[in-house]
C-alpha cells in the first residue's frame, strides 16, 4: 500500500510501554507506515512481534505488516502530518514533548497527547499553536479494543478534530467520541467507580474480591452490550431513578486516597509487574493473566461486533454531532 494513498499516511508515535505498542500495532494494521521513537527499542519490536503472532492466531492478520521504523534518537526536522505521543500522567513532561514536537513538526501538523487528569487547557498553556494539540487517550490493547477518546476545547482547530475523528473510525477500526469540555470523561467515569469501590472496602461494606465480583458479574455483563444509558432504558428508567434518589446521598464524596491503598504505593507493590498489589501473585501467575486477557480481548471484541450501537450519529463528523447536542 501506497504511504500516500489517502488515510495511509505515515505517522510518528513517541512514548514506552504496552499501550504504545499496541497502538502502533493498531496504526500498522490500518496500513500506516509508523516511526516509533522510545527509549526501549528492543521491548518494542518484541511486543510488536507478539502482537502480530497472535493477530495471526485469531485470523485477525497475518504477521507481515507495513513499514514500521523503531529508534531512540529524535531530532532534526520531522515531516509527519500526525504525532501521537503517549507518555506518563505528568504535566512537566507533557509540556516539554509539546514543546519539542512543535518546534520539530510543520506548522500543519496535528499533535496528539494522552491527558486523563490533566485539563487539556493546562497543557496548550505557553504552546505556539495550540488548535492543533488534541487530547486523544486510547486502552490498552488498542489494536483490539474500540475505545478512543478525543479531548479538544475552545481553542481547537475543528477541521483537524474532524480529521483526526475521521481516521479513527474509517481506518482504525474505532468507535470514537469526542469530548469539547477540556477533560476526560473515560477518566472521571473511572475515578468515580473506584472511588465508591475505595469507599466501600474501606468502610468494611464489602471485601475487594467482591467488589470485583460485583462490578465483572453485574457491569461486566450489560456494559459491552449497551453502555449506562441505554442499559437503563431497556430495564426501566423508573426504578432506577428511584434507587438514585434515595442512594445518591449516601454515595462517596472522599476527595483523598485511602490509607490501605497510600499504604500500597508507599510499600512499592505494583500490581502484575512485580506480583503485589490489591492482590498477591506466583511467580508465573502474571504471564497467565496476561495471556487470558490476550485471549479474552478476541473474544469480546468478537461479540462486541456481533451488537453494535447503531446510533444515529453514526457516520456523521464530530461538528455534525456537536451541533445536534446543542440544538
Amino acid at each position: 500500500m501506497e504511504a500516500n494513498e489517502p488515510g495511509k499516511e505515515p505517522i510518528l508515535i513517541l512514548g514506552d510501554g504496552k499501550l504504545v505498542y499496541s497502538v502502533v500495532v493498531c496504526l500498522l494494521q490500518a496500513g500506516h507506515p509508523v516511526r516509533l521513537f522510545t527509549k526501549n527499542m528492543d521491548d518494542a519490536l518484541k511486543n510488536v512481534n507478539l502482537h502480530f503472532a497472535d493477530l495471526a492466531k485469531n485470523a485477525s492478520q497475518g504477521n507481515e505488516y507495513h513499514t514500521l521504523e523503531i529508534t531512540d534518537v529524535l531530532e532534526g526536522r520531522l515531516d509527519y502530518k500526525l504525532a501521537i505521543a503517549i507518555i506518563d500522567e505528568n504535566l512537566l513532561k507533557k509540556k516539554a514533548m509539546i514543546h519539542q514536537l512543535e518546534e520539530m513538526l510543520p506548522l500543519d501538523s496535528t499533535i496528539a497527547i494522552n491527558t486523563e487528569s490533566i485539563p487539556l487547557s493546562i497543557l496548550l498553556e505557553g504552546s505556539n499553536h495550540p488548535g492543533r494539540i488534541i487530547g486523544l487517550n486510547w486502552v490498552d490493547p488498542a489494536h483490539t479494543t474500540y475505545f478512543l477518546e478525543l479531548v479538544t476545547n475552545s481553542n481547537s482547530d475543528e477541521i483537524l478534530v474532524d480529521r483526526l475523528f475521521s481516521l479513527a473510525k474509517k481506518c482504525w477500526n474505532k468507535d470514537p467520541y469526542v469530548i469539547y469540555n477540556d477533560l476526560s470523561i473515560r477518566a472521571k467515569l473511572f475515578a468515580a467507580m473506584i472511588r465508591e469501590a475505595f469507599y466501600l472496602v474501606e468502610n468494611g461494606y464489602a471485601s475487594i474480591e467482591d467488589i470485583d465480583r460485583s462490578c465483572r458479574n453485574d457491569a461486566g455483563y450489560y456494559l459491552p452490550f449497551a453502555g449506562n444509558f441505554r442499559f437503563i432504558d431497556l430495564m426501566g428508567t423508573y426504578a432506577y431513578g428511584m434507587v438514585m434518589k434515595d442512594l445518591n446521598p449516601e454515595l462517596s464524596k472522599e476527595c483523598k486516597v485511602p490509607e490501605f491503598f497510600k499504604n500500597i504505593i508507599e510499600q512499592g507493590d505494583l500490581g502484575m509487574e512485580n506480583n503485589k498489589g490489591f492482590y498477591k501473585y506466583e511467580n508465573g501467575e502474571a504471564e497467565k493473566w496476561e495471556e487470558l486477557f490476550k485471549k479474552f480481548s478476541y473474544q469480546i471484541q468478537d461479540i462486541i461486533t456481533k451488537y453494535p450501537f447503531n446510533y444515529k450519529s453514526d457516520g456523521f463528523s464530530p461538528n455534525q454531532i456537536k451541533s445536534e447536542m446543542y440544538e
